[in-house]
């Protein structure tokens, strides 16, 4: 594998009674970041937490902090995110009607800015803002809960938006998120993926043999 797989561990289904523990294992077990997936109850039907959580975050790890906001007008909260500790913020394309605004503003916070699709949403939607996002998250289950099945036609949106990059149309990571495990792994690694986002997979036993076992799933 010629690109560089990074493994980012999804803290939704992390246990929260030890989750300062549980970060540092991770960190120990080599992942790349950690994913902060961010509910309100509307745009998905479960609710999270907050910039609170995430400051408490960026006080106890040296991983880089992706805070995924799966949320309603997600622009009127940009800089609390990135005050506490955000180093990548991703935004879904169906919350944000000035999608392009919203991207920049993120860059201007000093963050990588991330562009999220639901898995009915068409790619396509995403061209008149190519070259304004560093992260691409293609979702591969629907999102609001942990655990679901991985969505298998989501392969060709991951195929199609590496094929931009080939064609030199824009340049940005490619995340994938849902049903991500050693099964899965070797199918979005393929297709183009770049960013392995993973909950249940590794937070479910034991948490350095579950991110070994991605590793070598990746290559």
């Amino acid at each position: 594998m010629s690109r560089s797989i990074r493994i980012a561990p999804s803290i939704l289904a992390a246990d929260f009674l030890h989750l300062a523990d549980q970060i540092k294992e991770c960190e120990k077990a080599g992942a790349d970041l950690i994913h902060c997936d961010v509910m309100d109850g509307h745009f998905v039907p479960n609710l999270t937490f907050g910039p609170l959580l995430i400051r408490q975050l960026h006080q106890i790890t040296k991983l880089e902090l992706d805070v995924h906001l799966m949320i309603e007008k997600p622009e009127l909260s940009l800089d609390a995110y990135r005050k506490a500790g955000a180093a990548a913020i991703t935004v879904h394309q169906e919350t944000c009607p000035h999608l392009h605004r919203t991207l920049a503003h993120i860059r201007e916070l000093g963050a990588r800015a991330g562009v999220s699709l639901n898995p009915s949403t068409p790619l396509e939607l995403l061209e008149p803002v190519l070259g304004d996002f560093d992260i691409l998250l293609i979702m591969t289950v629907n999102p609001g809960f942990g655990g679901q099945h991985f969505i298998e036609s989501m392969l060709p949106k991951i195929l199609q938006a590496d094929q931009w990059r080939r064609e030199g149309v824009a340049h940005f990571s490619i995340a994938v998120d849902g049903g991500i495990d050693p099964k899965t792994v070797p199918l979005v690694v393929e297709s183009g993926a770049d960013v392995l986002v993973a909950g249940t997979a590794v937070f479910e036993g034991n948490i350095a043999e579950n991110i070994r076992r991605l590793r070598e799933a990746a290559c």
